[in-house]
């Protein structure tokens, strides 16, 4: 039986955290929680706070985090299995014989480890030999000091095909090849891996020797620039990332990690004092890659050279990243000036250059929303639809509902202050104010709604739609008009799951229609428009609500109508194919019970919310 994540969850529930932190380091209750100074970094103001309830600690400062079994490893030292003993000895629970394959699989890897840093050895002594003298110089001239070279372990790899055999020629020949050091041919003959590089080590979490990446001295046709260990054993390149045995520890001082895009990048920055710098290897980022990067900070930010092939990368990490995005837990980009890599920005600026770019990187929205708008150009009404696509297939592909939503109505936002610029009045038009048309400054009065549509509205407003809420946000559309176009998509679709409400959608729409760039204020009665009603419980229809705060309030609510009848609809579509799929069907019906449940909790705690508020109000 092996140590399996269902008996670590029950020794932690076993275990109280704070007790186990107090046998070295003191804390004070706050709360639900404990508070301390953070034992991980050196503070004045305490940050750190431990939760028994839910089991973890945090620090707000450095970042740190971590369960129980994480403290014994990082605060006291222990290895793993040392601290799965000494926890499992004190909640009395016997610890589970190791598994025979994992430990037949552990002991391999271990001797491949045996076979790396002897390699490595090898290759940093060989570059302070005669033959490493053109691999040294080399580094020299890339600017690297004796202290950087010996602390990233730079070595040489000779052109001899058998170099590496002979000086490593205690181990069996199928463990060089296990490793990676070695390629067996088709023959049955072997031959180095590594010939003619400057070698560089690539280490585990734990700062192990795993893997290795060479680079040639000379551009040679034919010849790969950068070449890595394939996938062993011990090395996994898309869970792998460069020098992040150096870089977290240096995250919890900083609060921030760095990701570059390849290993040169991470030394250059290191010599520069920058610590908390990591690479990916020869591959774009992978999703195993980015949580790691979220166990060491909430918004790690990525470093890309400012040409095309870094926006690219740029905008491959996003796609990737998009999905998995959730609460406090985003990326940041730093873009570098065009043709430059951190390494060229170093030399010619300084590393003052480089710290003022990291210290105000752009959002992943920001950069989501610039990539698309450039893209393409953007003058037919059809290129800036395209546009519109583009941007909600990104937004389509966030699993988290609130986030989801929030991008969704921010790059809308956008999208229709880029799309649909306010428009010049007719008096700017004709110049000194002359006759045709309203004086400089004047807002033109808006046209008329139908008939049918001032009466959709009437009822709307009056109750005579399904619910009260429903009634209350029509009401907000008709006090802030220009709300409307922001919300069109969701109005619509909202429209068509939603029957009853559709005829006052439809005549919000046509309202919108009617606006001037100037009407943003509330549609008066004068102009043959129903009043919207105040109403203290809600923000959006309350007098004197500051425009931020009726806005928020009247998007979270057009969110809840909205998804609701679409889940609805997704049960009942559900229902329909039981007979065909009854196994599918009904995880399928748990999970969108699930998601009504909470939908309907969330427009309950809105009500109450709301009622509140009114209270307070009064």
């Amino acid at each position: 039986m092996a140590i399996t994540g269902a008996w670590k969850d029950e020794l932690r529930a076993r275990i109280t955290l704070s007790s186990v932190i107090m046998r070295t380091d003191k804390l004070q209750r706050a709360g639900r929680e404990w508070k301390a100074c953070c034992p991980f970094h050196d503070e004045k103001t305490p940050s750190f706070t431990v939760n028994d309830q839910k089991g973890f600690y945090h620090c707000f400062g450095c970042g740190a985090h971590g369960d129980v079994i994480s403290w014994m490893v990082e605060q006291r030292g222990l290895s793993f299995i040392d601290a799965i003993k000494e926890l499992a000895a004190e909640a009395g629970m016997e610890v589970p014989a190791p598994d025979p394959v994992a430990a037949r699989r552990a002991e391999k890897r271990a001797e491949l480890v045996d076979v790396t840093t002897e390699a490595q050895d090898w290759f940093a002594a060989n570059l302070h030999q005669e033959t490493g003298r053109e691999a040294l110089s080399y580094l020299e001239r890339r600017g690297l000091t004796p202290a950087i070279i010996r602390e990233f372990g730079f070595g040489y790899a000779p052109e001899n095909k058998q170099a590496l055999a002979k000086a490593l020629s205690r181990f069996e020949p199928r463990m060089l090849v296990e490793s990676g050091m070695r390629i067996e041919a088709d023959d049955g003959n072997c031959y180095d891996r590594f010939r003619g590089r400057v070698m560089l080590p690539i280490h585990d979490a734990r700062g192990r020797v795993i893997a290795f990446g060479g680079r040639i001295l000379e551009n040679r046709d034919g010849l790969a620039k950068y070449l890595n260990s394939p996938d062993t054993p011990l090395f996994d390149k898309g869970r792998t990332l460069y020098n992040l045995h150096r870089a977290a520890p240096a995250s919890r001082q900083t609060g921030r990690v760095v990701v570059v895009e390849g290993y040169m990048d991470v030394v250059a920055l290191a010599q520069a004092g920058f610590a908390d710098a990591v690479a990916p290897l020869g591959t774009a980022l992978t999703e195993m890659q980015l949580e790691m990067l979220w166990r060491m900070v909430d918004v790690p930010v990525l470093c890309f050279d400012g040409d095309a092939a870094g926006q690219k990368a740029a905008m491959r990490a996003i796609s990737r990243a998009l999905p998995m995005l959730a609460p406090m837990r985003s990326l940041a980009i730093v873009r570098l000036p065009a043709g430059l890599d951190p390494d060229d920005l170093i030399a010619r600026q300084g590393a003052a250059a480089m710290e003022k770019l990291l210290a105000s990187p752009a959002s992943l929205l920001d950069v989501l929303w610039e990539f698309e708008r450039d893209a393409r150009p953007l003058d037919s009404p059809e290129a800036k639809a395209g546009l519109k696509a583009r941007l909600m297939e990104h937004v389509d592909t966030i699993a988290d509902r609130d986030i989801q939503s929030l991008y969704r109505r921010e790059l809308l936002d956008r999208f229709s202050a880029f799309a649909y610029p306010p428009r010049e009045s007719r008096g700017q038009a004709r110049r000194g104010g002359q006759s045709g048309g309203p004086w400089r400054g004047q807002k033109p009065a808006p046209r008329g709604l139908s008939s049918e549509a001032r009466t959709a509205l009437q009822r709307a407003m009056s109750g005579g739609q399904r619910a009260d809420f429903l009634s209350s946000v029509i009401a907000g559309f008709v006090r802030h008009p220009e709300e409307i176009a922001t919300h069109a998509e969701a109005l619509t679709r909202l429209a068509r799951l939603d029957p009853k409400a559709a005829p006052a959608i439809e005549s919000l729409i046509e309202l919108s229609e009617t606006l001037d760039s100037g009407g943003v204020e509330a549609i008066s009665v004068a102009q043959g428009y129903p009043a919207p009603p105040e109403d203290r419980r809600y923000a959006f229809l309350r007098e004197g609500t500051p425009p931020g705060e009726a806005r928020e309030e009247l998007a979270e609510a057009v969110s809840l109508l909205a998804q609701k009848p679409a889940l609805e609809a997704a049960m009942e579509a559900t229902i329909a194919r039981f007979d065909t799929d009854p196994e599918g069907s009904f995880a399928e019906q748990a999970r969108l019970r699930a998601q009504l449940t909470t939908v309907e909790e969330r427009l309950k705690a809105f009500g109450r919310r709301k009622a509140g508020a009114s209270a307070a109000q009064d």
